[in-house]
């Protein structure tokens, strides 16, 4: 007798958010009211209860005698998926001081509305421990992944059936914190079965020469995931319906994202209008369960349909996706794929009374929720556990060799001497490089290619290294989207309108990226060079030809027609040299490669390519850049006013991007970049804007860019939106 009255009263707090939640919820809260010595009975009405449109059904709490502690409206009209993300936020905002003045110690919440999630969310997070009904179903649509969102943050569980049971414990959810209760509507059902002013009730709603069995209830609500399908199912039921010729009670779909379109669809076939159908928005649960046990068939995709009318044995028809994985009785037939008036049709004539399914419950739900409510221990902690089945000791998060393993990158650069490979790790490390000569066609080409990349796919496993994609880094115009060269240039032939990334994805099965070297080199300083961090830079390639890539916001600047940063190919005179590409002055056509080397064959062949009548030439040797370079460093005037002219050139293409994209820093990468670092930097000063004045001109620290480009879009495409 002493710990019965020093025992404290379980403080528990029902809420409810429909019509149909209410009807399983209703039976507990008459059973909480009942026991005063036990429980103190708190209630809030949230959502659709409180909204016209959907009849104002917390009225029916009222009539039930039941105190309303708190009325929440959350619901944002609209109808949709965001009007349903809206609604969820909106009771998170008002939940907390809800629940904070009640101070509950058990929050009941039921199945698997948006409404629900927000309310199990707001009471885990302050720490009252929830109750969850109905977890571990399985009904195929995005109600899923709430209900078992829900079940995861509740702390007790009433489930309905045994496989709902097995599915909670599968989810990891302690076995003794699980109730297998059935379902508490059930309790009122099968005691309702025999209710002697049912006629009255059928009369009532459906007029006075309507018989027992000879009607139909209809009740169809759009599937969140796919709207479109749901409105089409819902205009061929109506077409099915007016089709048989039988008085019919349909009620409007709930509030869920696609209702508005579907009640557009209700009113555009005048079913509100139409002499057998009676169009309702709500129907009181008591009544409503006489209407379902003595209809000829209920239609539609509401779960009452494979539950509650089970209880009666009611033929139903189960339309489309929404139940798809509810279990069911032999009363229900489930025609999935409801693509035409027809099926629906048809299969109507074969629903006959199948027999009561006691698969939800057996009347005695209530009682043993109850009494589960009173084995909760308030003083045990409030944290949780889940019970995971047993990691096997030699799991791959074990394993040395997953472990030390390193994410790298298969890069191929086609230069137009060369064709490279290399296996490039995640910091940047260059872990083994293959070279060989560049093919002349596209047959041996690609064959080379794919020859030296399933080399390296076989040493990167003796290597430990886990190669995660390829890239590709290539000279001429690319489209990086579709993996294909649109035009090359002259150094690399029979390489226009080539697809590179099929047949390399093909024989290699790895996702494959290609992109100009002038991006690459972009990439790669971004990802490991002077550009790393830094949102706005150029990077101009100064090698046989001149190149770059543009890096804005953190983004590679491909363009319309990707050929953005074809840098070398800015004017910086109108009748300067021939340049490569067919038009004059361009920068490409001073201070490339090709064009000093172009210069010093001139000098040389007017025999001024010599300093003190010396040459460092040896026998038979090409005359090249570098010898241009050389006799400028030993003071021939004509070398360098040569090199002057290709600076100021270079100088002049830089200011005029500066003045473009403005940005904060420029690297000059290539081999001649050292070369043309200062007399870059000395143009800017004198010709460039005084904002842009200030802009840092830098030489790479990085050896291989093409290379190192083509492998950061293969390590860095988790996170780049471009490729």
């Amino acid at each position: 007798l002493e710990n019965l009255l020093s025992r404290k009263k379980l403080r528990v707090c029902v809420a409810t958010c429909n019509r149909a939640d209410y009807s399983k919820l209703a039976p507990i809260m008459f059973g909480i009211k009942a026991q005063p010595d036990e429980f103190e009975l708190e209630v809030v009405v949230l959502g659709s209860h409180l909204i016209d449109d959907y009849g104002n059904t917390f009225r029916m709490i009222e009539q039930d005698d039941f105190d309303i502690g708190s009325k929440l409206h959350t619901i944002v009209r609209g109808e949709d998926e965001a009007a349903m993300v809206e609604s969820v936020g909106l009771a998170l905002v008002k939940l907390p001081d809800v629940l904070h003045r009640l101070r509950p110690d058990v929050l009941v919440v039921h199945g698997d509305r948006f409404d629900a999630l927000a309310l199990a969310t707001a009471a885990a997070l302050m720490n009252i421990r929830i109750l969850h009904l109905e977890g571990g179903e399985v009904s195929g649509t995005i109600d899923d992944s709430i209900r078992h969102a829900i079940s995861k943050l509740a702390h007790y569980h009433a489930c309905c059936t045994r496989s709902a049971e097995q599915h909670l414990i599968a989810m990891c959810e302690d076995h003794a914190r699980i109730l297998l209760a059935g379902c508490p509507s059930y309790d009122k059902l099968l005691a309702a079965h025999y209710r002697d002013d049912y006629m009255d009730i059928i009369k009532n709603w459906l007029g006075d020469h309507v018989k027992e069995h000879d009607y139909i209830v209809a009740l169809q609500h759009p599937v969140t995931t796919d709207i479109k399908n749901s409105i089409k199912i819902y205009e061929l039921m109506l077409d099915a319906l007016i089709s048989f010729n039988k008085r019919t009670l349909i009620l409007f779909p709930n509030i869920d994202a696609g209702s508005k379109e579907m009640v557009r669809v209700m009113r555009k076939k005048g079913v509100e209008q139409h002499p057998n159908f009676r169009a309702v928005k709500h129907v009181p649960f008591e009544q409503f369960i006489q209407l379902v046990c003595h209809a000829g068939a209920m239609i539609g995709n509401s779960s009452c349909g494979v539950r509650e009318a089970g209880a009666f044995g009611t033929p139903v028809i189960n339309l489309g996706s929404r139940q798809t994985g509810r279990e069911t009785g032999e009363n229900v037939l489930h025609v999935r794929d409801a693509d035409t008036q027809n099926k629906i049709y048809h299969v109507a004539p074969q629903r006959s009374g199948e027999g009561i399914s006691k698969i939800y419950g057996d009347g005695n739900a209530v009682p043993r929720i109850l009494k589960f409510l009173q084995t909760i221990d308030l003083d045990e902690p409030l944290q949780k556990t889940f019970c995971f089945p047993p990691v096997k000791e030699w799991d791959i998060s074990q394993d040395i060799d997953h472990i030390l393993e390193t994410q790298s990158a298969l890069a191929v650069d086609l230069g137009g001497t060369n064709l490279r490979v290399a296996i490039v790790s995640m910091t940047g490390k260059i872990v083994k490089k293959y070279t060989q000569a560049n093919p002349k066609t596209f047959e041996e080409r690609i064959a080379l290619i794919l020859k030296m990349c399933k080399e390296a796919l076989s040493d990167a496993v003796c290597l430990n290294c886990r190669i995660l994609g390829v890239g590709v880094s290539t000279g001429g115009r690319v489209n990086p989207q579709e993996g294909v060269v649109l035009h090359s240039t002259k150094l690399i032939q029979e390489w226009s309108s080539i697809d590179i990334r099929t047949p390399l994805s093909d024989a290699l099965h790895l996702p494959v990226w290609v992109d100009n070297d002038g991006n690459c080199a972009a990439l790669a300083e971004k990802k490991f060079g002077h550009g790393k961090g830094v949102e706005n830079f150029v990077t101009i390639i100064t090698g046989t030809g001149i190149g770059g890539g543009i890096i804005q916001h953190n983004e590679l600047v491909h363009g319309s027609t990707f050929c953005a940063a074809e840098l070398g190919h800015i004017m910086v005179s109108l009748d300067g040299p021939e340049c490569m590409c067919g038009s004059r002055g361009c920068i490409e056509a001073y201070a490339s490669g090709m064009a000093l080397q172009r210069e010093a064959k001139r000098l040389h062949d007017e025999d001024v390519l010599k300093v003190d009548g010396i040459t460092d030439m040896k026998n038979n040797e090409p005359v090249s850049a570098v010898h241009l370079i050389n006799a400028a460093r030993l003071g021939n005037s004509k070398a360098d006013a040569v090199l002057q002219t290709a600076g100021m050139a270079l100088g002049v293409g830089i200011v005029n991007i500066l003045h473009m994209v403005n940005p904060s820093l420029v690297i000059l990468s290539g081999v001649l970049a050292s070369h043309y670092q200062s007399p870059v930097q000395q143009v800017i000063e004198q010709r460039a804007l005084p904002s842009a004045r200030s802009i840092r001109v830098l030489t790479s620290d990085l050896e291989e860019p093409a290379l190192m480009g083509a492998a950061s879009m293969v390590l860095d495409y988790t996170t780049r939106r471009l490729y």
